[in-house]
């Protein structure tokens, strides 16, 4: 199998009609015609204040819960939070400790070594925590949708559970005392897009509403209605006549902005509040210790903060001590109000991510090499599996194959007893839970457990098993997949005018909050290649011109060198160097163009 053919690329088609209303309501034409190839019809869908998330009482079970977490605080029970090793995870986490303990409760954590409990509320964490914590109460997040025999055991030792989730559900859900997920069958939440942090957040949200009803910050203000009362406020402190202050829970944002870019959710109207809201406040430096420190060891300015920021910078640092270690370094990283020993551990979670990024390297070579020796001919699917491989790599590992062939792709690493487990990572056309869950019902016994969303998934099987479900997953897959959806497409937003490659149009891109399910803009443009070399020994650097306009390009982990004339697929950046600043392309993806110059 070779990589995919030369990709089509396409540009998106606005509706004429949608792009003048957008400019009339005063959006800058390049935008609005950005924004209506994503489905924007209005400017009031880009309004972006707390005032416009969804309401609380729209998710299934969130008040209930609210009232159950309150009386549990009130009678001072123990709080065990359960997280998963993740940075979306880790930030849930963070959130849930920092708001449960400025709400006077009594709460610690505990985050399970994925090398040897696995992922989620395992019966196998429910005794370590007893034996550790002896928590009156179990809080999962980003977990626990599945772990029916986790809450089973957890009932059997005394403890209740409350489920905090936003992965999919299996047919029987656990025997909780309550769970809150958007995606659970009857909750009518309209953005099933949130990520484990974003549905924590919103239960420390209600919980303070709770509490505000039940006076916990000093007599009510009067004439609240019920959705102020839960909405108001976001923003501001309280003075409380019994001794404190309403915690302000934007406080929190930042984390919840980085946990839901890292966890690659699709950025809904919704979740594009959350995380534009905390991106506000990073650059405003308003952001826990832990997220300064991470900014600071990758090198990042948090004034400038992005989207890409957390996803390319501090969410793999926070991932690194997930896959490596153990993800309770990340926690406390961003738990932590002491600067200096934030900075210590950002310190180490960046060792810890060079060292990932080594081993990753070397597996991603060793996996096109597996391929290569195969003979997996039009297969539509690949799952690898090698006995060296390191269990916390091996999901970006299919991630890249994936990108590489564009393919379904699930890699394997050895676990234990036999059994190996395996992170996938899936195409567009393919909801990868939904085909493993096929699998399942087909091959009854072949899938011991799995889990997990449309792109990506997580399944342990046994060892000598690797081949039949290999085969079981090509087969299935094949049933769900048309060709088209093997083609891979590069969309576009078009040409842009060379006369708009300034820094003015950079900064107004990159205002928006851009990511999955909300791509950022990308253009395509003719050009002449003027000039090109090697920079880094691994980066192909450019000089385009476009009649008599000349502007700097770059392709990043690319050595080929670029023909004559070239259609590119790009982002426009700004570049800094010795002080000057310049707009250079990044190019994504380039074809060559017939050579339209004389010859003698």
């Amino acid at each position: 199998m070779s990589s995919s053919a030369t990709p089509a690329i396409t540009t998106r088609a606005p509706e004429a009609a949608v792009v003048e209303r957008l400019v009339s309501d005063g959006i800058h034409p390049l935008l609005a015609r950005i924004y209506a190839a994503r489905g924007v019809t209005t400017a009031h869908q880009l309004a972006g204040g707390l005032e416009h998330l969804l309401p609380l009482a729209a998710m299934r079970n969130l008040l209930a819960l609210a009232k159950l977490l309150a009386d549990a605080i009130a009678a001072r029970r123990k709080l065990l939070i359960v997280a998963d090793y993740d940075a979306d995870g880790a930030t849930a986490c963070a959130v849930g400790v920092r708001a449960l303990r400025a709400f006077g409760a009594t709460v610690d954590y505990l985050v399970p070594n994925r090398f040897e409990y696995g992922y989620g509320l395992s019966p196998e964490i429910v005794r370590l925590a007893h034996t550790q914590f002896q928590p009156d109460i179990l809080i999962t997040v980003d977990n626990g949708i599945a772990s029916v025999e986790g809450v089973a055991e957890a009932n059997r030792l005394g403890m209740q559970t409350f489920i905090t989730d936003h992965h999919l559900p299996g047919d029987r859900l656990p025997d909780a005392a309550c769970i809150i997920n958007p995606n659970q069958p009857g909750c009518k939440f309209p953005s099933k897009n949130l990520a484990g942090v974003g549905v924590m957040f919103y239960l420390m949200l209600a919980l303070r509403a709770e509490l505000r009803e039940r006076g916990a910050f000093g007599p009510r203000e009067k004439g609240k209605g019920k959705r102020e009362k839960e909405d108001s406020s976001l923003v501001t402190r309280h003075s409380s006549l019994n001794g404190g202050s309403e915690p302000n829970l934007a406080d929190l944002l930042p984390l919840v902005a980085l946990g839901t870019v890292a966890d690659v959710v699709p950025l809904d109207r919704n979740n594009r509040i959350l995380v534009q809201q905390g991106l506000a406040r990073v650059r405003a430096g308003r952001m826990p210790a832990g997220m300064a420190a991470l900014f600071q060891v990758a090198g990042r300015d948090a004034r400038r903060a992005g989207a890409r920021d957390f996803g390319f910078a501090l969410g793999p640092r926070l991932n690194a001590a997930g896959r490596l270690t153990d993800m309770a370094l990340g926690i406390e990283c961003l738990v932590t109000d002491d600067a200096e020993r934030a900075l210590a551990i950002a310190a180490e979670l960046d060792r810890l991510n060079r060292e990932r990024r080594e081993i990753q390297s070397g597996m991603q070579e060793e996996a096109l090499v597996a391929v290569a020796a195969q003979d997996f001919g039009e297969s539509c699917t690949l799952a690898l599996f090698d006995a060296t491989w390191h269990q916390g790599v091996v999901g970006i590992v299919a991630g890249r194959i994936k990108d590489h062939f564009h393919r379904p792709v699930i890699a394997f690493a050895r676990g234990s007893a036999g059994e190996i487990r395996g992170s996938g990572r899936s195409i567009a056309g393919l909801h990868l839970r939904d085909a493993l869950d096929r699998v399942a019902v087909l091959h009854p016994g072949l899938i011991m457990k799995f889990g997990g969303h449309a792109a990506a998934a997580g399944l342990t099987i046994q060892e000598s098993d690797f081949e039949r479900f290999r085969a079981a997953f090509e087969e299935t897959t094949r049933a769900l997949l048309t060709p088209a959806d093997l083609e891979r497409v590069i969309e576009t937003d078009g040409a842009l005018a060379v006369t708009d490659l300034t820094p003015e149009t950079v900064a107004l891109l990159s205002e928006p909050v851009w990511g999955h399910g909300f791509p950022a803009p990308r253009f395509c443009n003719e050009f002449e290649v003027a000039a090109q070399r090697i920079v880094g020994e691994k980066h192909l650097k450019l000089t385009l011109t476009q009649g008599t306009r000349r502007v700097e390009a770059i392709r990043f982990n690319c050595v080929e060198a670029a023909p004559q004339r070239i259609q590119a697929v790009y982002q426009p950046a700004i570049n800094e160097y010795n002080g000057r600043t310049s707009v250079q392309l990044h190019i994504e993806h380039w074809s060559a163009l017939p050579d339209t110059a004389p010859h003698a």
